[in-house]
């Protein structure tokens, strides 16, 4: 009986992966078929922004940068994509990665391609510095943007070490080559070189808001509300952090309208993942996990964060 189960529950398995396989493409074939001519080309910018793309079963999923980057400038080099549609659900992620994403998209625009962005329930962060590359930016009146600022987070282990009886020795080469260590405590100087490179981090953010809005925020309220602090949609439009309201679809009309296209005009997902594609990253990640693909703590301290 036990086995007789097991054939059926794998002849399911079998039955279901072909459905999803046909579904795939299914969805391949439409794509290609409707991205001739005139295309709104839309790339996804989906949770943490991060160069590690890390993400599976029980792990939260990151926006992959280079991934992101790489759908912006293979949109820079079609000729049937007349606009860029970002599509953004993200609270942030590290400083880098972010650049990196705002940069590429800085260079479609002066290829000349337009570029707009669509606001999710979160466009914060990271995902605003991303969000000010950008010819127009759309938000729904209740998502949660701004965030203006920049954050380190270090985490001192050094009591737990003491009470499981584990002492870390240090060999160096200067007093500030071990500087953010978890196993002892910060010295004043460190501190005021990473608040050095917090604040300089900090201006540059600024810098990226002042470009990206042109002055549709004045100084002195910029520097209001740039402490780090979200903001409801409906608030960043009337603070001119962002353009207008509305939803997906209505950030799909304002790109149609910036690239004088026609209602016929064919949308493409540029970097939207098949089924295949997502459950064997997903095993692959959390084959990972379970054989100590942790981060080293050592490293990700100085990840600074938007």
């Amino acid at each position: 009986m036990h086995k007789k189960l097991v054939i059926v529950l794998l002849a399911i398995f079998l039955v279901t992966m072909a459905g999803l396989s046909v579904w795939q493409v299914k969805q391949e074939s439409f794509r290609t078929a409707h991205t001739s001519g005139n295309t709104i080309g839309v790339i996804e910018i989906n949770g943490v922004i991060s160069e590690d793309s890390s993400s599976g079963l029980i792990t939260a999923v990151n926006a992959d940068s280079e991934n992101i980057m790489e759908a912006i400038r293979s949109a820079g080099e079609r000729g049937d994509i007349k606009v860029l549609l970002l599509r953004i659900n993200s609270p942030g992620g590290t400083s880098v990665a972010s650049q990196e994403i705002g940069i590429e998209l800085d260079k479609v625009r002066a290829a000349g391609k337009k570029v707009v962005v669509s606001m999710g329930e979160v466009c914060a962060s990271g995902g605003y510095w991303i969000a000010c590359s950008s010819d127009h930016i759309v938000a729904n009146g209740g998502t949660l943007t701004g965030s203006i600022g920049v954050i380190m987070e270090l985490t001192n282990v050094e009591g737990l070490y003491e009470k499981v009886g584990l002492r870390q020795e240090v060999i160096k080469s200067a007093e500030h080559k071990d500087i953010g260590s978890s196993y002892r405590d910060m010295t004043d100087t460190e501190r005021e070189i990473l608040q050095e490179i917090v604040n300089d981090s900090y201006a540059q953010f600024l810098d990226q808001v002042r470009r990206g809005r042109g002055g549709k925020i004045k100084e002195d309220r910029l520097l209001e509300i740039a402490d780090g602090r979200v903001l409801s949609g409906r608030m960043a439009l009337e603070m001119g952090l962002v353009d207008s309201l509305g939803n997906y679809y209505d950030a799909i009309d304002i790109a149609r309208q910036t690239a004088g296209l026609d209602d016929n005009s064919s949308i493409e997902v540029l970097n939207g993942q098949g089924y295949w594609d997502m459950f064997f990253k997903k095993l692959n990640t959390t084959s990972l996990l379970f054989n100590g693909g942790w981060p080293d703590l050592g490293y990700s301290v100085l990840k600074y964060i938007y």
